[in-house]
């Protein structure tokens, strides 16, 4: 078992570049991955309290460092006990380090050697993001897994950016590695840190940048910089280019990545963790995830349909509710439309992950993921499309 003392990762099953299993202590919590965490971007996964998360089996939420930063703020929130507390959540909260939210805001931000500078997109105010900076918003927060600051190369770019900016992500990697270690000999660092992985769409530059961050030995490792517009047959290489390197016992985390079809594709490359604004996103906006592909509930095919969501779902919505009800609820703009779709949503995502760890203990992952597709390129007309198809999953 490898980690500090408040987070520790054991492989159970599957060592090598392949799908896995294994197991993520955060204190007396155990996460089994392979794991979704739902995002709450502002301390809330839209629509859902904390009692709803752990109903439908989430262990671990990705909350986001840059928006809590200025709003309500980070001595705020510690002030109040922390992040967990403040929320009610008992579960593990991973939070990012707010570089790809000042990378999506580019008209407000210049990047600089010792860190990011950036105008806050609620009241103009300056800031500025150091990679010790970060380290310390998130040590207020309370956070169990922090994220180094990065610098999150946009797509396409040519090779010429993409390698400055990675070189900028190690560099500040090494400072975040070295400020870790101080806190430690202060006693002052419970939870894990995780290393990022950029170099774009290249391979070799993610293979050399994954050997560097192992070099520095980080709790776990996190792979970003995709889904911000990169082609999926220059997708999955660039990933695999830099799994390759990175040890087996310590966890692996695709960032921002979600479509069920990716996550099938990710795990079958040793990925252990994944996050994206998908499945809420798109439920408040009326699409939801099904064993049988991807419904747009809005659709009028619905508006009589007295069937469940997903007969072979048993979360809250399922139980209770039918197409047709959903169907009126966005029509006519009802709140309780977006959270029973994202109750759903979510439960799906859950169920999906619990399905793979199965398949993967029972040695037949190949053949749950190829059973999946097929289910879902068989699309009943006007009722569904594929999971496979491409949605922008970016983190807000």
């Amino acid at each position: 078992m490898s980690g500090n003392h408040a987070v520790q990762f054991e492989l159970i099953t599957g060592p090598g570049d392949g799908p896995r299993m294994g197991r993520l202590m955060i204190g007396d919590l155990e996460v089994r991955t392979p794991a979704f965490m739902p995002v709450g971007t502002r301390a809330s996964v839209k629509t859902l309290g904390s009692e709803d998360l752990e109903a439908l089996g989430s262990r671990l939420i990705l909350a986001n460092t840059y928006h809590l930063h200025l709003r309500p703020g980070a001595e705020r929130i510690a002030r109040l006990g922390g992040l967990h507390r403040f929320m009610g959540w008992r579960g593990g909260i991973l939070t990012d380090s707010g570089g790809f939210q000042v990378y999506s805001l580019a008209n407000l931000r210049r990047i600089h050697p010792d860190g990011i500078e950036f105008r806050s997109h609620l009241d103009g105010s300056p800031h500025f993001l150091t990679p010790e900076g970060v380290l310390d918003i998130q040590g207020q927060l309370g956070s169990d897994i922090r994220m180094v600051l990065d610098v999150c190369t946009p797509q396409p770019a040519g090779r010429e950016q993409t390698e400055r900016e990675m070189a900028l992500t190690l560099s500040w990697a090494e400072r975040s590695r070295r400020y870790w270690a101080q806190a430690a000999e202060q006693a002052i660092r419970p939870g894990a840190l995780f290393g990022i992985v950029q170099g774009g769409t290249f391979p070799d530059l993610r293979r050399t940048c994954a050997e560097r961050l192992v070099d520095l030995e980080f709790d776990g490792y996190a792979l970003g910089g995709f889904a911000v517009g990169e082609p999926p047959e220059q997708r999955w290489p660039a990933l695999e280019a830099g799994v390759t390197v990175l040890p087996e016992e310590r966890p692996r985390y695709m960032m921002g990545v979600g479509t069920p079809a990716d996550i099938l594709a990710a795990v079958a490359r040793g990925i252990d963790l994944f996050d994206c604004v998908l499945p809420t996103r798109n439920a408040r906006k009326g699409t939801l995830f099904t064993w049988a592909g991807k419904m747009i509930v809005k659709n009028a095919i619905f508006a009589e349909d007295q069937r469940p969501v997903d007969p072979e779902c048993g979360c809250p919505t399922c139980r209770r509710y039918t197409r047709a009800y959903l169907r009126h609820l966005f029509q006519v703009g009802e709140y309780l439309a977006g959270r029973l779709a994202t109750l759903h949503s979510v439960a799906f995502y859950q169920q999906l992950m619990e399905r793979i760890r199965e398949a993967i203990v029972a040695g037949r992952f190949a053949e749950f993921a190829d059973e999946l597709r097929a289910r879902w390129a068989q699309r009943p007309p006007g009722e569904s499309a594929r999971h496979g198809k491409e949605d922008p999953c970016q983190s807000c």
